[in-house]
Formats: structure tokens, sequence, C-alpha cells
């Protein structure tokens, strides 16, 4: 019996760095170049001018393919979702976006706001939702990383 679960994740950070050097980060085809857990990420060849499909390896040697959905270089968001993988996915689909936000005062003033979600089809399991949070704030992690090297 499978343990009833939600099927989203949500992980943020504060980067201190400015939602510049943050958002040159947030384009497919270069999470490889500050995410650790990718070896690669490249558009993928062959798919139509106004689709962009990119490939990302991952260092097990799993790979996706993640079709941009949505992008806004004035509201700073990316929205993407995974159409094949190899080994198959354990459910039917995800739809994750990224959106940055400018920390305008206080004493983070300067820094940037970074959300990261993922909304799961219904047959995601605990696992699933688990491995997507932790991926996803190693990720967060590797980010602020890159952004403070700018």
């Amino acid at each position: 019996m499978s343990i009833p679960t939600s099927t989203s994740v949500v992980e943020s950070a504060v980067i201190e760095a400015p939602l510049s050097h943050v958002w040159h980060h947030i384009k497919l085809q270069n999470f490889s170049d500050f995410w650790s857990a990718l070896k690669s990420s490249q558009f993928v060849k062959g798919t139509s001018d106004d689709t962009d499909v990119v490939q990302w390896i991952f260092n097990d040697g799993s790979e996706v393919e993640v079709k941009q959905e949505e992008h806004s270089t004035i509201n700073h968001y990316i929205t993407y979702s995974v159409i094949t993988a190899k080994p198959e996915l354990t459910y039917t689909s995800v739809l994750s976006t990224i959106r940055c936000y400018a920390i305008t005062s206080g004493e983070l003033e300067g820094s940037a706001f970074v959300e990261w979600t993922g909304n799961f089809s219904s047959d995601a399991d605990a696992g699933v939702i688990q491995d997507a949070k932790f991926k996803r704030r190693d990720a967060l992690a590797d980010l602020a990383k890159a952004a403070l090297k700018k």
C-alpha cells in the first residue's frame, strides 16, 4: 500500500548576490555550469525553432530531456517540463518553475530570493517527492556558489 503524499515540492533560498548574477545562470542549457549533479546540459538537435528542448545528463548516468514551457526575463522565471527520461520515470509528469526575486530592503538588500517548485502527477510517490526536494536544495546551494563567483 502506498503512502499518501503531496505531489508538489517547494524549495527556496536567499542567495547573497545581486539578482542579475543569479538570473544569469537560469538557462536550461547552462544548468551544468552550476549544478554539480549534472555532467552536461545542452540543446537537443533537431527540435523545431519554436521549441527549446535541453538534455540533462546526470553524474549517475540518468538522462532527461526538459522542454522550456515559459520564460520571462521581465519577471525572472522559467517553467519547464520533463518530456523524456532514461531510465523511465516512475510517474507520468512534472512541471517545474524557478522564480527569482530581488530583495530590495532590509539586512539582505541586494540579494536574491530563489524559489524552485515542482508539481508532479498524482502517481508520484513519497520517494519521488523527497528526491526532488533534495535535488533542488543541492542545486540551490550550487547556484549560490556560482552566483557569488561573479
